[in-house]
């Protein structure tokens, strides 16, 4: 992926991705209006290291780096592009599903209509096992997830700043407002860290200006789970762009070992750093959203890293599975670096 992609990949998602943390300037800002360049460059929310993007701007040979660009990435139904190789559509969520996908998709949670229809859509793939096709799609990418319950809020505003038409600052199109183009870091920081203290779910500032919080707030309380959905969702996508067909996905409407179903409190049910059981017709792959790493397990194996997941310890796995094969998968995956009980891949997938 281009170094453009990606700062446009984390801008809009609210994931820093490969990039590091602890920055001290925003690493991406985009412009609805190139006349607040000057405005934004005379602050210190930007530095040399900062990507900026412009409507129709030529970038400079110093300072920030500034992308020209034309369309919109905050408007749903806009199409935006930096050059004639790369187009992306902007879609509100509500339509999404009635749409043709032609290419890469960002799609926003524009409205309460949109986000009740996220929520409709996350409740049926979490208790039916079925996921709307349309998100499934290797070219789509959610917008705003640490507001969608993706886990932990996002960096704020050293992550991504957008500036509006009139030069508000927020970090996202659709945020509650943080200041106004040209406010230091530490304003703009403040303001952030302020707003997200009133709430009790990460981030209420990317979706805030176009959601009642409490709306969104509680709707979250009510499905800790969200961040494992759209884990899932990268899960799938992921194998998709393989060529494979994701038939099912454990802990959603389903088990490999029906018996696991019926656990009241599954120990996989909530984390997205938990490693994801996704399969086909013929084959079974674990999937670590977090890492971006798949890889294929035999059926048996893979019923064994069920039981692991769902009941979290050998011990109370083995009700449901010989305990030597309980411990023999538990070394086998701690050898490619996956700690089932709280994992980190660091081994490299298929």
């Amino acid at each position: 992926m281009s170094a453009v992609k990606e700062h446009l990949m984390s801008w809009a998602t609210g994931r820093a991705g490969r990039f590091p943390r602890g920055r001290e300037s925003a690493l991406t800002v985009v412009l609805e209006n190139p006349e607040h360049l000057s405005a934004l460059f005379a602050s210190d929310v930007v530095d040399a290291s900062t990507m900026v993007f412009a409507p129709g701007h030529a970038g400079g040979t110093d300072g920030p780096v500034v992308i020209g660009y034309e369309g919109s990435l905050s408007e749903p139904g806009a199409e935006f592009s930096h050059d004639p190789g790369f187009y992306l559509q902007i879609q509100a969520y509500g339509i999404s599903e009635y749409m043709s996908v032609v290419g890469p998709t960002l799609i926003r949670v524009a409205d309460g209509t949109d986000f009740e229809i996220y929520l409709r859509d996350a409740d049926r793939a979490r208790h039916e096992g079925v996921f709307a096709e349309f998100l499934t799609n290797p070219v789509i990418q959610l917008a705003d997830l640490p507001a969608l319950g993706a886990g932990p809020q996002d960096d704020g505003p050293v992550l991504r700043l957008h500036v509006g038409r009139s030069g508000e600052l927020s970090t996202s199109p659709g945020g509650k407002r943080l200041g106004t183009v040209g406010d230091s870091l530490d304003q703009v920081a403040a303001e952030w860290a302020r707003v997200n203290s009133e709430s009790a779910q990460p981030c209420a500032v990317c979706l805030g200006g176009s959601l009642p919080e409490p709306t969104r707030a509680s709707a979250l309380a009510e499905r800790p789970w969200l961040g494992r959905y759209l884990a899932a969702l990268h899960g799938i996508r992921d194998l998709r762009a393989r060529g494979l067909n994701i038939t099912g996905v454990s802990g959603f409407g389903r088990r490999l070992v029906a018996a696991l179903s019926e656990l009241p409190d599954a120990a996989d049910a909530v984390d997205p750093a938990l490693p994801l059981l996704l399969w086909t017709d013929d084959s079974v792959y674990a999937h670590s959203a977090a890492h971006g790493r798949s890889f294929q397990l035999d059926h048996v194996t893979a019923e064994v890293t069920e039981a692991l997941l769902a009941c979290g310890s050998v011990e109370a796995a083995a009700r449901f599975a010989d305990r030597e094969n309980l411990e023999q998968v538990r070394v086998l995956f701690d050898r490619a670096g996956i700690e089932l009980g709280s994992p980190v891949l660091s081994a490299a997938g298929t």
